[in-house]
């Protein structure tokens, strides 16, 4: 391969390596004109939020079973059942039972959903205001892309 060759092929592969490092810039949704790695978090955000809404709402809409105070009629049915001496009164039971586990399950499942989205958000907060630090020089101007560079060797 003679020079020009080779020469002419690292010219296209570094246009590309630019034009590929620019995109986003647009109105297609990347960062602004900074160039800067900018992560919004306001869909972590949203995510969470609705499933504490759905945690809270389940949790009231879903203990038809057991009452405000363990009294609930599915709960009152069977116990009543029984004490006849229906068969139907066990069923009852374990059904309502079964009712009860699976709803906290749920909302222990909302919950993890909730927690870890509110983690993952502070946590890359803190991550990217680590970088920051890192990647900025003893008087706070950014780090130039050769000093970048040199770490990815």
């Amino acid at each position: 391969m003679s020079f020009e060759e080779e020469w002419n092929g690292l010219r296209a592969e570094a246009t590309t390596r630019m034009r590929l490092n620019e995109a986003g810039k647009g109105s297609s949704g990347g960062g602004g004109g900074s160039g800067d790695l900018i992560v919004h978090q306001d869909d972590l955000g949203r995510v969470g939020h609705e499933a504490f809404l759905l945690h809270d709402r389940l949790k009231k809409a879903g203990d038809m079973t057991r009452g405000a105070k363990d009294d609930g009629s599915t709960i009152k049915a069977a116990s009543t059942l029984t004490n006849h001496h229906f068969t139907l009164g066990g069923a009852l039971t374990t059904m309502a039972m079964t009712w009860n586990d699976q709803l906290k399950t749920l909302l222990q499942a909302c919950a993890h959903i909730s927690n870890h989205l509110d983690y993952s958000k502070k946590s890359q907060a803190h991550t990217d205001a680590k970088i920051a630090a890192d990647m900025a020089r003893l008087d706070g101007t950014a780090m130039p892309v050769s000093e970048i560079s040199k770490y990815y060797k």
